[in-house]
């Protein structure tokens, strides 16, 4: 797993070939990256399932509850088949947008 640190949010990749390998590498991890905003990037060699890919809802909850934000991005997924809550889109400047703006609406107290 490679965590690439930016001003405002971490930047979390795989170096895995298996998502399952990346999931477990990122719950071990995970303990160092709570109160950072997290932009997850799931491969595209992955072909990650809906499924698969609500297994990170636990965090982005997590980091709602906690101010931060959490952000997945993944190409081929249909946003509609995802929770409201669940912040997932399909670039990563897309992903920095929606930390900037919760930034933002926190900043506004909303």
């Amino acid at each position: 797993m490679n965590i690439t640190d930016k001003p405002a949010y971490t930047i979390i990749t795989s170096e895995k070939k298996t998502f399952s390998s990346f999931l477990e590498n990122f719950d071990n991890e995970y303990v160092n990256l709570t109160g950072k905003n997290l932009i997850v990037v799931i491969s595209e060699e992955f072909n990650a399932s809906n499924k698969n890919i609500l297994l990170f809802l636990k965090y982005a909850e997590e980091h709602q509850n906690n101010g931060t934000s959490f952000v997945v991005v993944s190409k081929d997924v249909t946003i509609d088949d995802f929770p409201e809550t669940f912040n997932i889109v399909p670039t990563l400047v897309e992903a920095e947008d929606v930390i900037e703006m919760e930034n933002i609406q926190r900043d506004l107290g909303f």
